[in-house]
């Protein structure tokens, strides 16, 4: 990954889109997240579908890792 740092805060409304340029001299996919006021393009050219998946991966991770500190703040009431 080259060099850039941001954070966003992701919402229930955030949307997802998935693009594919492969019609060019470096063919690659984008994945755009946004919500109202903030976008955030990943660009995965020819050869990181590995590391997508990983960061698939990873969201799972931070969802499961969601659900588990709702039911600790639920069983907590």
């Amino acid at each position: 990954m080259k060099s850039l740092t941001t954070s966003a805060h992701i919402e229930p409304d955030t949307r997802f889109r998935v693009t594919a340029f492969p019609d060019r001299a470096n063919s690659f996919v984008s994945l755009r997240i946004e919500g109202e006021s903030v976008a955030v393009t990943l660009m995965a050219a020819l050869g990181t579908a590995e590391t997508l998946r990983n960061l698939a991966t990873a969201a799972f991770d931070a969802a499961d890792a969601l659900d588990a500190l709702t039911s600790d703040v639920q069983e907590a009431k």
